[in-house]
């Protein structure tokens, strides 16, 4: 009789021990041979030592399904047991599987560039309007890269700026102020991370997030980096974070350019860096369209009827320029022809 220990590191407990501990209860039926004692995220299993081999070695199968798909039912784990290969429904441009085994998918043609640009490239670019996916398609690549250890971490920023509002109006602390800035992107890392596992990430500092001031000076080696909101950073603060691009790192910049925060007299440095940017080799640039909205229907009948009011001001604003212009020149041609008038009667 021997006594073995086995650490449930990839997974949240609640969802592999199942409603109640019914997997578990389960897979101590299937071991029948075995004393099985499970308590948070530790399982000791004692009894024969080839069958207690067996069973680390199923557990382990049964944890690396249920990391990958974020779920786990009765027939996979007896599948597992007995040697079979689990059935798992084919999902096409399959990014990962969110909370409760919900595939996470590339649904239109920009977000599945942008997929292959992130296999592509270091540092890229995903610039369009509100509901196409941007931020989450680049949080769940970012999701896939730590799950595949080939990264360390996660890095999430965005500027503290939106919608005209400043901190300092903002009741609280300051972690206080800047969370409702940042809500999004846990929102996000919920749909893809069990919450036992995602407190726990960012209680190690695995998954960090952070605003956009807390960047400078720091180097980012082995981390997926994600600014979001890209289009109110100042052109000093884009250039401050893109240079933290440290070994074994990617980098992810998310700015929708028609929702500028900023105030009127400062540039974007999004619109500025793409600029600048524009022909250095090893950076990707994928731009959404309207055609790429997949939130609900009303947003893109929304954006689209933005758009056509902002081309119509366009449009007043120039007819009123040009009309200035011919007016201005017509007086300077009436001037000139009354001094000379004036000077012929003299």
């Amino acid at each position: 009789m021997i006594e073995r220990i086995y650490i449930l590191e990839n997974v949240d407990p609640v969802i592999f021990y199942g409603v109640n501990n019914a997997h578990m209860q389960l897979i101590k039926t299937l071991f029948p041979k075995l004393r099985i004692v499970a308590r948070g995220n530790v399982m000791k299993v004692i009894g024969d030592e080839a069958e207690s081999e067996l069973f680390l070695k199923k557990i382990r199968e049964i944890e690396k399904y249920c990391e990958e798909f974020n779920t786990l039912s009765e027939d996979v784990i007896v599948d597992i047991i007995k040697g079979k290969e689990p059935v798992a429904v084919k999902q096409d441009n399959l990014i990962i599987h969110g909370m409760n085994g919900k595939a996470i998918v590339a649904r239109t043609e920009n977000q599945q560039l942008l997929v292959k640009a992130f296999e592509e490239n270091d540092l890229l670019c995903a610039i369009g309007p509100a509901g196409t996916g941007k931020t989450f398609v680049a949080i769940a690549l970012a999701v896939k890269a730590l799950k595949s250890k080939q990264v360390r971490k996660i890095i999430l920023s965005r500027p503290a700026v939106e919608a005209g509002e400043k901190l300092g109006f903002l009741p609280g602390e300051m972690k206080d102020k800047l969370d409702p800035y940042l809500q999004p992107l846990y929102d996000a890392l919920q749909d893809m991370i069990p919450a036992t596992k995602l407190k726990e990430y960012m209680e190690n500092n695995v998954i960090q997030i952070a605003p956009l001031a807390y960047m400078r000076g720091r180097t980012l080696n082995d981390a997926v980096v994600i600014l979001d909101e890209a289009q109110n950073t100042t052109p000093h603060q884009i250039k401050m974070f893109l240079t933290r691009l440290g070994a074994n790192a990617k980098m992810i910049i998310t700015g929708d350019v028609t929702q500028i925060d900023l105030p009127s007299t400062t540039i974007s440095g999004l619109v500025q860096s793409m600029q600048i940017l524009k022909n250095v080799k090893g950076i990707g640039r994928i731009e959404f369209n309207k055609k790429d909205i997949v939130r609900h229907k009303l947003v893109q009948r929304i954006v689209e009827a933005y758009d056509k009011f902002d081309a119509k001001k366009k449009k007043e604003a120039r007819e009123l320029h040009e009309g200035r212009g011919n007016k201005n020149e017509s007086t300077e041609k009436q001037t000139k022809i009354n001094n000379r008038n004036e000077e012929g009667i003299s």
